[in-house]
Formats: C-alpha cells, sequence, structure tokens
C-alpha cells in the first residue's frame, strides 16, 4: 500500500517538473491518482474485515483449546452453558407459579407500598392495574406499546419511571421483580414485527418484558431483583375468541416478591413480610422462555 502511495505522488512530482502539459493528460493522471486512491480504501477496508475476521477465529479456537482442545470439549462447554440456563428458566416458572398462586393468602407486601401502587394505579387506570394480593402490577400491552413492537411509548416510560421510585422505597429494596411478557393467540405475520426481532410471540413477549425490565434499571432498580421472561400466549387471562379478550391478554406482569431464605419460604420482615435476606438464586435472563 505504501508503494501505491509513492507512486501516485511520483506522477504528481513528474507533473510538476516536465512543463506544460495539456489539459487531457493532466486529466488521466488525476483519475489514475483517485482510481488507486480507492482501491488503497478498499484493500485497507478488507484487510480491516480479515483482521476482524482471524481475530474471531482466535478466540474461538482459544475457548475450544481452554475447553479441552476439541470441538467435543467446547460441545460440553455449551451443554453446560444451556443446562444451568434451563435451571434459570424454570426457578423463574417456579417463582412465578408461586406468586400467582399467593391470592387469598393475605397480602404479601408492606402497607406503605400496596397504597402507593394502588394511588398509582388509580391515577393511570388505562395503562396499569395492581392486584394487592398478588403483589402484581400489570400495564397493559395496547397502552404500553405500538401494535407488534417491544419499545415503551412515553407515557408509558412516565408511569414506569413513577412505578421504579415505589420499587426503590426502603420497605421493599429487597424484594425480587419478576416481569413477564404475555401476549395474544394472534400470530405474527406482519413483515415490519419480523424485521423488528419479534419473530413469533415468544419473542414479541420476551422483548416487551426486556424493555420493561431495561427501563427499571435505567431507573436505578438494581439488576439483582430483576428476572425477565416471556410466556407468549401460554397464560391467558381471558378468552382470545373476542377482542375484548385478546386486549386482556396483551400485557407486561411485574411480580413484587419477597426473597426467599434458604429454606425456601418467603423472608418475614418487619414491615408487612419485606425481605431482610440475600436472594438464593434466580436469573436475570432475556431469553423467550419457549419449552
Amino acid at each position: 500500500m505504501a508503494r501505491i502511495w509513492r507512486w501516485v505522488g511520483l506522477a504528481v512530482l513528474t507533473l510538476g517538473i516536465s512543463g506544460c502539459v495539456s489539459q487531457e493528460k493532466y486529466n488521466a493522471l488525476k483519475l489514475d491518482r483517485d482510481q488507486l486512491a480507492e482501491r488503497l480504501a478498499s484493500s485497507d477496508a478488507e484487510s480491516q474485515a480479515a483482521k476482524a475476521q482471524a481475530e474471531l477465529l482466535r478466540k474461538q479456537l482459544e475457548a475450544i483449546q481452554a475447553a479441552g482442545g476439541t470441538s467435543s470439549g467446547l460441545m460440553s462447554t455449551l451443554t453446560a452453558q444451556n443446562a444451568d440456563l434451563q435451571r434459570q428458566l424454570e426457578d423463574l416458572n417456579r417463582k412465578y407459579m408461586e406468586a400467582l398462586n399467593r391470592a387469598g393468602q393475605g397480602n404479601p407486601l408492606p402497607p406503605e407500598t400496596t397504597q402507593a401502587l394502588q394511588v398509582l394505579a388509580d391515577k393511570y387506570p388505562d395503562l396499569m392495574e395492581f392486584d394487592a394480593k398478588t403483589g402484581m402490577v400489570k400495564f397493559k400491552g395496547d397502552v404500553t406499546f405500538a401494535s407488534g413492537d417491544a419499545t415503551l411509548t412515553p407515557r408509558a416510560r412516565e408511569v414506569i419511571e413513577k412505578f421504579s421510585s415505589i420499587l426503590n422505597s426502603a420497605a421493599i429494596a429487597n424484594y425480587d421483580l419478576l416481569v413477564a411478557g404475555h401476549t395474544d393467540n394472534v400470530r405474527v405475520s406482519n413483515p415490519a414485527t419480523i424485521a423488528r426481532g419479534h419473530k413469533d410471540n415468544w419473542y414479541l413477549s420476551a422483548h416487551r418484558a426486556i424493555s420493561v425490565g431495561e427501563t427499571l434499571m435505567n431507573d436505578g432498580v438494581s439488576a439483582s431483583r430483576i428476572g425477565v421472561t416471556g410466556y407468549a400466549d401460554e397464560h391467558p387471562v381471558a378468552s382470545n375468541d373476542t377482542a375484548s379478550g385478546r386486549a386482556q391478554n396483551r400485557r407486561v406482569e411485574v411480580l413484587i416478591m419477597p426473597k426467599p431464605t434458604a429454606g425456601g419460604e418467603a423472608a418475614a420482615g418487619e414491615s408487612g413480610g419485606a425481605a431482610q435476606t440475600e436472594s438464593t438464586g434466580g436469573a436475570n435472563g432475556a431469553t423467550p422462555n419457549k419449552p
């Protein structure tokens, strides 16, 4: 490449000392110089791409060597990672079902938190609901997101910011949060929706849950408290045979859960069961919870 630049420079120098030349010869030399410059830029881009590819291959080889020097070693590593992710998803499923089954067993949240969440839900009834029996906040999909999208609307961001302030209050600062996305049973077919990465209802439900989870974290809620999963249309709360029923099924739930103790029971604190222990597990996953 350096030789190419020197050749271009020599051509220009020769032009300068040779006296008067025709405009045609000058234009021809200038065109040659420009073409060589383009070739040089192209060669540099190709070189950078080759370097990036070589670096990727190097890292893959290092991964294989670290796993035992064989492709079977790498496969074993990936299998172990997949098993760990599966355990995390199973833990999320367990927590979700336990939270749903808390209905009728008493308020799982401190009184001041229950009151604050109810006030917020009453202020924005078109966007969110609060169930004090389960400690669940529900964001209605058709208001929280545009159709076929996982980007929060400005108004939803405003409400979730207020919700985050409640979650960061001292009363429940140690509670775990499970963010679960749900859809209706209408198959994803819009090319624009698929192009955004929402290939089916599993992806769409998970991506919407991720958006809510990320917004909570951006508002200061600790990532260590948050688990994220997507259930597609597997947990409807209404019939998918009607438009109103499908609208109810399009939602993102945030379950506020006391942290379990080492024995598996919810930790009881001084204020309405507020947890005082560290979490024994849980996943901060963002993978569609597809069986």
